[in-house]
């Protein structure tokens, strides 16, 4: 008796269901997560008991920064056009009160270099309160 030996098959590996249990996975781990809206905030503002009215408000120092890039505060021209300056100018005004608001009003034509400049020196004086003056066009039909 003359026994062949047997040619061994490659064992094979049946990726199907393996297939559908990864995806099983992937959908439930899909549908489990909670998704972060930050776009979406909702604040509930505070409402006030009394109609009182506001206290009235500090005149702001205006800094305004022409189109060729001097400064100006409180209508009063510096001498140059140097942070230094503008920080001796800013404390002169201000006092020792930083409470007061700053508006800082600059030519369109005025370089972004120059309100930077004036936002850093009122910033690092102490000032909290930075605005930006604009003016509003019409609105189009």
């Amino acid at each position: 008796m003359r026994l062949q030996a047997r040619r061994a098959d490659d064992p094979e590996l049946n990726l199907t269901s393996l297939i559908d249990v990864v995806l099983l996975l992937v959908i439930f781990f899909m549908v489990s997560t909670t998704f972060v809206q930050e776009g979406r905030l909702r604040v509930d503002l505070p409402e006030a008991g009394s109609t009182a009215a506001a206290p009235p408000r500090e005149r702001p120092i205006v800094i305004t920064i022409t189109a060729q890039g001097s400064y100006r505060i409180d209508e009063r021209a510096l001498v140059n056009n140097l942070p230094e300056t503008l920080h001796a100018g800013l404390r002169q005004i201000a006092g020792e009160g930083r409470a007061r608001p700053v508006t800082i009003r600059a030519d369109a034509r005025a370089t972004h270099q120059s309100v930077v400049t004036a936002m850093d020196v009122a910033a690092r004086l102490g000032f909290t309160q930075v605005n930006i003056a604009t003016v509003s066009q019409p609105a189009e039909d």
